[in-house]
């Protein structure tokens, strides 16, 4: 793990206990996400590294430790239990990604005339990483193409859904 020793031992002084190269992943993944931070610190992520607080209470870095793994599970797309987002691939045609557009009254997300994915919320649309909306972004670098793979469309969906939702806790 690429941890500073002086890190564990700051962490373990204070926790009573030594914690894992991947909780203190965990931990930083979830701060990263945090809504608030992102606010708080919007400016400074902008030009510079992201400064991590740690918090001295180990219950409290436990939790979000837990937090920030599942989210790194679900941005990697390895859990695929997101039943509430029911976003799905519809309508006839070749499949060709040519003109992206979003209409929030359907919550479809067409990607020509004929062909759209219906279930996708305002919020999981506009939800932004980097200044892109990461929804049309993965489909505008894709213009021209076939749409290979619909259900990925759908799992990345699904997967910031549930981001938004994790988020919010």
């Amino acid at each position: 793990p690429n941890i500073a020793a002086k890190l564990y031992e700051q962490l373990a002084s204070v926790y009573k206990m030594k914690p894992e190269p991947e909780q203190i992943l965990g931990y930083i993944y979830a701060v990263l996400y945090s809504n608030i931070y992102r606010e708080k610190y919007a400016e400074f992520l902008k030009i510079d590294f992201p400064r991590i607080p740690f918090t001295k209470n180990c219950k409290v870095f436990e939790k979000m430790a837990a937090i920030g793994s599942e989210l790194v599970e679900i941005h990697l797309l390895k859990r695929y239990a997101f039943n509430k987002f029911d976003v799905k691939y519809s309508g006839n045609g070749e499949d060709k990604i040519e003109k992206v557009r979003y209409n929030a009254e359907e919550q479809r997300v067409y990607i020509n005339e004929t062909q759209y994915f219906s279930g996708v919320s305002p919020e999981i649309w506009d939800y932004h990483i980097g200044g892109y909306r990461v929804m049309e972004k993965y489909l505008k670098d894709r213009k021209g193409r076939q749409m290979e793979d619909p259900a990925h469309y759908c799992r990345m969906a699904a997967a910031i859904g549930k981001t938004i939702e994790i988020q919010v806790e």
